[in-house]
């Protein structure tokens, strides 16, 4: 009985493990934020995945001066009277008088077996496009190096706008709810003035009404809320039962007025100055193409009955060489065609500069509009509140009509929100400022 009860226990206590674990709440701040998504973002993994690839081009390149090693066999069953003979003499199992003077034998030989064992080594001398392609594979390397960079910056900013945006949602979430707890009272003060007949019905209901919209308002901001927090858990490569619970603000400072960076230090931009080496690679190797290539070889053979057997040996050694003297213009088309591409990136880091210039400028007047309008707000927010209370106490002494309540409120509650959308607006615009200007 005993163990029986113990087992339930620990089952019981399993069970509850596994419940607890199964969704958790997390407080993070952006810093954390930003720690987890470089470990777990599946995108930044693609574009480490791709650094690796070009890392491995940069390996195949090496060819172009490292020898070739092949050994290989060869299994052969003939009755063919010139591959027996030679099959004979490589197999150093050659009869003169037999094989060479015997008609009979040299025309109906008997079928023979021949294993041949070879080893063969190719020697690169001269490839320029291929030596032209281990510099090209660098630069792709390092194009692909700056491009995860740049994904690094992208997935930073994608993470602070939704750890900003849920940090607005919650904020958004708690003003309502406050708007709710100051109009309930103010409809329970409504109710007590209808019942003692100093209300009518129309002004107690416009009070429940009121707070209708704020609950219908409250829903509409938890559900926002619900977008924000999935957006910002998608990234971090959390379970979808996870709550996120933000311990950041959003903070006004004074990089408003910050000097404007200049967006040539973009890792992007890096990345299509390394992909303009790469086409100007691709140029010179279309025109290698129409250059002589020249290899050394050497080449071991052995032929024997049996497999893998050493008994003919014999070595070959010597030169290749190969000139595309004419090949329909196809070599001509290609340098043609490199060379516009190389122009097209060239276009492209120009159009990806100015269009950098533009947005860090734009980025920067956001940030200034921002601050702004969060003074702005501030000082609406500080005049609704003293406005609210003091048509509040009019209101409870019966010297303010309901209408001018519920549009103190409205106000109060809308400046509220007024001052999170703008302070929400200035974090944007300042992590824009910091990707769009490269830092």
């Amino acid at each position: 009985m005993k163990v029986t009860r113990r087992a339930l226990a620990l089952i019981a206590a399993g069970i509850a493990c596994s419940v607890n674990t199964e969704a958790a709440t997390m407080k993070l701040s952006l810093d954390d934020a930003l720690k987890m998504a470089h470990d777990r973002n599946t995108a930044l993994k693609a574009a480490r995945a791709r650094v690796d690839q070009a890392d491995a081009m940069i390996v195949q390149s090496r060819q172009a001066y490292l020898p070739k090693v092949q050994l290989s066999e060869t299994f052969t069953h003939t009755n063919d009277p010139g591959a027996n003979l030679v099959f004979k003499v490589q197999q150093e199992i050659a009869v003169p008088m037999k094989d060479f003077f015997d008609p009979q034998a040299l025309n109906h030989p008997p079928a023979i077996s021949d294993f041949h064992t070879s080893l063969q080594v190719m020697q690169p001398l001269l490839n320029v496009d291929a030596m032209i392609g281990g510099s090209l594979a660098k630069s792709a390397k390092r194009a692909q190096e700056f491009m995860s960079d740049r994904a690094v910056e992208t997935i930073d900013l994608n993470v602070k706008k939704a750890y900003y945006g849920l940090i607005m949602a919650r904020k958004n979430v708690a003003a309502i709810e406050q708007s709710i707890g100051i109009m309930q009272g103010y409809s329970a003060e409504a109710a007590k003035g209808f019942k003692v007949g100093l209300l009518t019905k129309s002004d107690k209901l416009s009070t429940e009404v009121r707070l209708a919209e704020l609950r219908e308002q409250k829903l509409m901001m938890q559900n926002e809320m619900k977008n924000a927090e999935d957006a910002l858990r998608t990234m971090l490569k959390l379970a979808a039962d996870d709550t996120v619970v933000p311990t950041g603000d959003l903070v006004v400072d004074g990089s408003a007025s910050a000097a404007r960076p200049l967006p040539a230090g973009r890792s992007d931009l890096k990345a299509l100055e390394a992909f303009n080496e790469v086409t100007g690679y691709q140029h010179d190797m279309a025109k290698a193409q129409s250059l002589p290539r020249l290899n050394a070889f050497a080449q071991q053979n052995w032929h024997d009955a049996s497999l893998l057997g050493t008994e003919g040996s014999s070595w070959v050694v010597g030169l290749n060489m190969q000139w595309n003297i004419f090949d329909g213009m196809a070599t001509k088309g290609k340098v043609q065609e490199a060379k516009a591409r190389q122009l097209e990136a060239r276009y492209n880091y120009e159009a990806a500069k100015e269009q950098g210039v533009m947005e860090v400028n734009r980025a920067q007047r956001a940030m200034q509009t921002s601050k702004q309008r969060v003074e702005v707000a501030r000082k609406s927010l500080d005049e609704a509140k003293v406005s609210l209370d003091f048509i509040g106490e009019q209101f409870r002494t019966g010297m303010a009509m309901t209408f001018e309540l519920l549009m103190r409120e409205q106000a109060f509650t809308w400046a509220k929100l007024r001052i999170n959308q703008a302070r929400y607006d200035y974090c944007v615009a300042k992590s824009d400022f910091e990707y769009y200007g490269g830092r």
